[in-house]
């Protein structure tokens, strides 16, 4: 089959390898049709963290086919739709039954890697996968998209929400314009803020956040973007705030411009060297997030609003690629070209 491989900074490349098997008896074997580029696939990519040359193990996000399923699968079988959530939790430790089933404390292993190929092997897979109604024939490209984003950045925006507990009437502020952060906008509409207050410095980006029911958008960054939002706010600040994108900057930004008391949810891949908590303290700025509980979103909220066509956040999907592009398709996103890259297989 064709798989990703990171060759080295700046270069992805397609290689054939063997299809991967059923090792565990909860495992469950993709034929994948559709994937992406992740933002945080582009930090190597980059050359802002390390990885290994030639290495097998990019993306995370996949919708597909289950081509064959482990002896302890009972939820999904061959020839099932689903979609395939980066996180792979247990339903039943602490964790998950708390809604975290982004930490399931079952496992060492919850994370996807090396999605961005022909076939996945999906461990633990009984209750972490998410079984769609009928087959990718029966939708749109448009609905196929924003079950793809269910994998992912959709859960992932609205875990920033949920943690931020924004509610109805709530200002919030979504620090971050990639897919995770338009994908804020939408969960604090659903959540029911009032005013919802985008930082987005692009033009493409501007006009998705609006569509997606942001009220302000604010172009400035750092010092000059927290003046804006106390000047929105009458100085009060936000009553929460969704930090998308895990810089330093970032996180300086999401931790200025909330209320004293604001919580401040986090779901951008901490890329940070070190957080200042003084401020926090004196504030009483509460700090929540980390990664998405994409299953129980999904199963909870997420699938029938997508299916209902309540949200449509596979807007964000602004290029398409072939999988033999995969390296166009990375290079589509590093230059700011696609808000995210969405590759068909």
């Amino acid at each position: 089959m064709k798989t990703t491989v990171f060759e080295k900074v700046g270069q992805v490349a397609i290689e054939n390898v063997d299809k991967p098997t059923i090792q565990a008896e909860d495992d469950v074997i993709i034929k994948v049709v559709r994937t992406c580029v992740c933002g945080s696939d582009l930090w190597a990519y980059r050359g802002l963290e390390d990885k290994d040359d030639h290495s097998i193990n990019s993306g995370h996000e996949a919708i597909g086919i289950v081509d064959s399923v482990g002896g302890n699968i009972t939820t999904v079988k061959p020839g099932d739709f689903v979609i395939a959530p980066f996180t792979h939790g247990c339903g039943h430790c602490a964790a998950c039954l708390a809604g975290f089933d982004g930490d399931c404390q079952s496992h060492d292993d919850n994370f996807s890697n090396g999605v961005q190929s022909e076939y996945v092997r999906f461990q633990h897979a009984d209750w972490a996968l998410i079984k769609v109604p009928g087959q990718p024939s029966d939708y749109s490209d448009e609905m196929l998209n924003s079950l793809l984003s269910l994998a992912d950045v959709m859960a992932t925006g609205y875990h920033a929400a949920r943690v931020a507990n924004v509610t109805t009437g709530d200002t919030v502020v979504v620090v971050g314009d990639g897919a995770v952060g338009l994908c804020g906008v939408i969960a604090a509409k659903m959540r029911g803020a009032k005013r919802i207050i985008a930082m987005s410095r692009h033009e493409d980006r501007q006009k998705l956040a609006t569509e997606f029911g942001a009220t302000d958008i604010i172009a400035e960054r750092g010092d000059e973007a927290v003046e804006k939002v106390m000047a929105l706010t009458n100085n009060a600040g936000a009553d929460a705030v969704l930090e998308c994108v895990g810089t330093e900057q970032s996180n300086d930004t999401a931790m200025k411009v909330g209320r004293p008391g604001a919580i401040v949810g986090r779901v951008g891949l901490p890329h940070e060297p070190k957080m200042d908590m003084a401020n926090s303290f004196y504030n009483n700025t509460i700090i929540a997030g980390g990664p998405a509980s994409v299953t129980t979103y999904d199963k909870q909220t997420l699938l029938k609003a997508v299916l209902d066509g309540d949200i449509h956040p596979g807007k964000v999907f602004t290029k398409a690629f072939s999988l033999d592009d995969i390296d166009e398709a990375y290079q589509a996103m590093t230059k700011r070209e696609a808000i995210k890259s969405l590759i068909i297989v």
